[in-house]
């Protein structure tokens, strides 16, 4: 059961983001959206007068301990809310995790979609919000032929699977396919390259992230492939990772996301300014950080309205919550659990921003099983 706080307790979340380890590069930046937003509502009189809290653990990129400080959380700490989780893996980790104790776990990540749980609330984005425009645009823009690169866990191969289904759909081809462990070195990329050589594909679909992500696309630079003739299209790499490769390896190169830093709004341009402020000028914002952001905000106002972390009675009212979050207006959806997010292809520039190239006009109700697709 929930304990049900006191009128002068603060209300206690579990935050679970890697700060250290193989994907640490882009989790740091989902703990300091997190971070952001729990201290704006606080400086704000909390929620309900009750400041919140966050009990951190760092699960180091590793999927067990991501199971482990959950269950800690929701037994031996008294969380019932958890802000968590980059990888696929340590989604699916935690899942059963917060089903068997009815915790609430806010996922802030693009995934591959094809799931449903009451205890997870997806504010990254589904497949039909990313990949489906992605794939469209690369057939129109450069051609047919794919050669599809992934880190080797759940969520590459199964976008891969997607990506296939798409193409297949669209008259396309997967020309090569390879897998490399999230700890691959620069030379099994460097050694990737001479098979990409040898195929001649038209583009180069990457799920490679964490540090990883930087050894890919500086094996594509020393390669001496042309990115306006043959890019990286990703919707994994983000302007974290262009950070740490330097904008002149990424430039070129394709991403589909909700957001990017380079959004045109004046609550992102806000937004933008508040985290430069409490991080640093050098810190650039990205897709992850702005759902880790907003959905402490939304997670807030529905607390606000029940005074209750009881999760039967907080996720009714999450659900078809809406937000003017950085990316544009948002909304959890009522029948998936996931989010109405925006769709946008961005090109990366010598600035190491994204130019946006094509965004839609709303944002795009999810379809994680791609029903209509």
């Amino acid at each position: 059961m929930v304990k049900r706080a006191t009128n002068d307790e603060p209300w206690r979340v579990g935050v679970l983001f890697s700060q250290t380890g193989v994907t640490a590069v882009i989790e740091e930046t989902q703990l300091r959206g997190t971070i952001l937003a729990i201290e704006e509502v606080n400086a704000a009189g909390g929620v309900n007068g009750r400041e919140l809290v966050p009990v951190m653990y760092d699960p180091a990129s590793n999927v067990r301990s991501f199971a482990r400080y959950a269950d800690r959380l929701l037994t031996e700490d008294g969380v019932s809310t958890i802000f968590g989780c980059y990888t696929s893996s340590s989604r699916k980790a935690v899942l059963p995790v917060v089903e068997r104790r009815n915790g609430l776990l806010w996922y802030p990540t693009l995934y591959e979609g094809f799931e449903y749980s009451p205890n997870i609330i997806y504010t990254g984005a589904a497949p039909n919000q990313n990949s489906v425009e992605l794939v469209d645009f690369l057939l129109e823009s450069y051609g047919s032929r794919f050669y599809l690169i992934g880190s080797d866990y759940i969520y590459p191969r199964e976008s891969n699977r997607i990506m296939r289904e798409l193409l297949r759909q669209r008259r396309g081809e997967v020309v090569g396919e390879h897998y490399l462990d999230l700890r691959a070195r620069p030379s099994e990329f460097r050694l990737l390259m001479r098979d990409v050589r040898n195929t001649g594909p038209d583009v180069i679909f990457s799920t490679v992230v964490g540090q990883a992500t930087a050894y890919l696309y500086q094996a594509y630079a020393d390669a001496g492939f042309d990115s306006r003739v043959m890019p990286i299209a990703s919707l994994t790499t983000s302007e974290a990772e262009v950070k740490l490769m330097g904008a002149d390896v990424a430039c070129g190169h394709i991403t589909a996301a909700p957001y990017f830093e380079s959004v045109r709004t004046a609550d992102n341009l806000s937004f933008v300014s508040r985290y430069k402020k409490r991080f640093g000028d050098d810190e650039p914002t990205n897709l992850c950080v702005e759902a880790a952001y907003f959905q402490v905000h939304v997670f807030a106002k529905a607390l606000a309205e029940v005074n209750s972390m009881d999760p039967d009675v907080l996720r009714p009212i999450v659900l078809g919550s809406e937000f003017d979050a950085p990316q544009g207006r948002i909304m959890i959806d009522t029948e998936s659990s996931h989010t109405n997010l925006w769709t946008r292809l961005g090109r990366a520039n010598a600035a190491g921003q994204f130019e946006i190239v094509k965004e839609s006009l709303w944002a795009v109700k999810p379809d994680p099983y791609l029903v209509s697709h």
